[in-house]
C-alpha cells in the first residue's frame, strides 16, 4: 500500500552538478527511471541558479532507450518550458518534467557568451514508481 508522505514515494538524483558554468556544453547526469528496479513514470527536474553574471545558458532535455543514443525530447513528453538562463535569473528555480516512455533522461546545458558565467545546478526527482515505499 502506498504511503501518504513524499519520502516514501519520491527519489531524488543529481541532474547537473552545481558549479560555475562558462562557455561549454554540459551533458547532465543520466537519470535511470528504473532506479532500484522500481520503474518510475515521471521525472521532475528543478534547475537552481545562484549568481548569474553573464552569458546565455540554454537548457534542453534528451532521452534514450539505451543510455547511448540520445535524442531531443518531444514537447508531448515534457511539462514546463525549457529555460534560457541569463544575468537576470539569479537565485531562481526553473521546473520541468519528463513523462515520456524512454528509460533514460538527462538535461543538457549549453552556455555561450559568458566571461564569468553563472552558478547553476539541477536535481531530478522521480515519482510514480511501481512500488512504494521506495528505496533511497
Amino acid at each position: 500500500m502506498a504511503r501518504d508522505n513524499l519520502y516514501d514515494n519520491l527519489v531524488s538524483r543529481p541532474a547537473i552538478p552545481p558549479g560555475v558554468k562558462t562557455n561549454a556544453t554540459v551533458n547532465g547526469t543520466t537519470v535511470d527511471k528504473n532506479y532500484q528496479n522500481n520503474m518510475f513514470r515521471v521525472v521532475f527536474f528543478s534547475i537552481v541558479t545562484a549568481t548569474t553574471t553573464d552569458g546565455s545558458h540554454a537548457v534542453t532535455m534528451q532521452d534514450s532507450p539505451d543510455n547511448s543514443a540520445w535524442t531531443a525530447v518531444v514537447a508531448t513528453d515534457m511539462a514546463g518550458t525549457l529555460p534560457t538562463i541569463t544575468s537576470t535569473d539569479a537565485n531562481k528555480c526553473f521546473d520541468l518534467a519528463y513523462n515520456g516512455s524512454q528509460r533514460y533522461v538527462r538535461l543538457v546545458l549549453t552556455t555561450s557568451g559568458a566571461t564569468t558565467g553563472a552558478i547553476i545546478g539541477a536535481v531530478a526527482v522521480m515519482g510514480q514508481g511501481r512500488r512504494t515505499p521506495v528505496t533511497h
